[in-house]
């Protein structure tokens, strides 16, 4: 699969991921969800065998992105019905 579309694909799961780190880490602070969230990401989308095929040019910046993209869908979340549970 081309890295545009599994990239695509992995974000189109940071709802549900974030959700379930949710509930398995509960009690935990907000940073060491947002690590498991980042880490499940970054299996999802293989993020070294991106780095090593050079889909990545800079991977700091790479994961600084997805962070703020997990950080936007914890903020959505929260502002939905969801934060009621």
């Amino acid at each position: 699969m081309d890295f545009l579309a599994k990239l695509l694909q992995a974000i189109g799961f940071v709802p549900a991921i974030v959700n379930g780190i949710e509930n398995l880490f509960q009690g935990r602070t907000g940073a060491e969800k947002r690590d498991a969230a980042m880490s499940f990401v970054e299996a999802a989308i293989s993020l070294g065998d991106a780095v090593a095929a050079h889909h990545i040019s800079d991977e700091a910046k790479f994961k600084e992105g997805m962070g703020k993209v997990i950080d936007g869908a914890v903020e959505c979340l929260n502002a939905s019905v969801w934060a009621g549970k």
